[in-house]
């Protein structure tokens, strides 16, 4: 893994990525559509980033035992930001149609998973055993426009998984650089958005998502300043320590 310091210049390269992003969507905005265009850009850009430098910094670690319909860590709760929300709402919009004709409503399936899980802390919301919505035939349906909190959970041992979700264990060895990666990342991201004046917290996913959902203008009016997902808001970390965190790296010497 790169030391602190590299930590720090990645940190500050990809904040100054997603600033010149912001700076040229405010040139161009042109309503809804751009709103939701600029939520792609930010992710696409987040998720190149995450991609490359978590291949680099796994080389030589023990291969992950993630795969194709193991779902077993998606019932853990996922939290993402505005632009995550939005850039998952717009694609569960495209490709309702299709999924419809093969009978899964992804909307009703995140309705009932709120349901459920709304108020559960985190080991309540494991022992419901209530999957992901948008886990469908034993696969997931976003997968492309997944969250980075699911980018960034690879588990090294998935019996290590089962274990723990069924309570027999505690210890899952899950890929640090990942994780690590995933932190970077998403901070950056929400720092530049903070600097930009727009609402830059983490929200509960599936709570988020529908108010998203029901509400097809909430990019534009997310752009425009209003913090569209407060209901939803997760408080982990106290906002203002976050910001002064990100102040304080951003004015390190270059």
């Amino acid at each position: 893994m790169p030391a602190d310091l590299d930590s720090l210049r990645y940190f500050r390269q990809l904040h100054g990525r997603f600033a010149e992003i912001l700076r040229a969507s405010s040139t161009g905005f042109a309503g809804e559509a751009s709103a939701t265009g600029l939520s792609a850009a930010l992710l696409s850009t987040a998720c190149q980033s995450f991609d490359a430098n978590v291949a680099h910094q796994t080389e030589g670690q023990p291969p992950l035992d993630c795969g194709r319909g193991c779902a077993t860590c998606c019932t853990l709760r996922v939290t993402a930001t505005a632009p995550e929300v939005l850039w998952l709402a717009a694609f569960i919009r495209a490709i309702t149609p299709g999924l419809m004709q093969h009978g899964i409503d992804l909307r009703a399936q995140v309705e009932r998973a709120h349901a459920v899980t709304q108020g559960l802390g985190e080991r309540e919301r494991v022992a419901s055993r209530q999957r992901c919505p948008f886990i469908a035939r034993g696969v997931c349906v976003v997968y492309q426009v997944r969250p980075l909190a699911c980018r960034g959970l690879a588990s090294h041992d998935r019996r290590a998984c089962a274990r723990a979700a069924s309570g027999q264990a505690d210890d899952i060895p899950y890929s640090e650089p990942h994780m690590r990666m995933r932190g970077l990342v998403q901070n950056a991201m929400q720092s530049a958005l903070r600097d930009a004046g727009l609402s830059w917290l983490a929200y509960e996913l599936n709570a988020a998502l529908l108010i998203a959902l029901d509400a097809p203008d909430a990019a534009e009016r997310w752009w425009h300043g209003e913090d569209v997902f407060a209901a939803a808001q997760v408080c982990d970390v106290d906002p203002a320590e976050m910001a002064d965190t990100f102040d304080q790296i951003k004015a390190l010497p270059a």
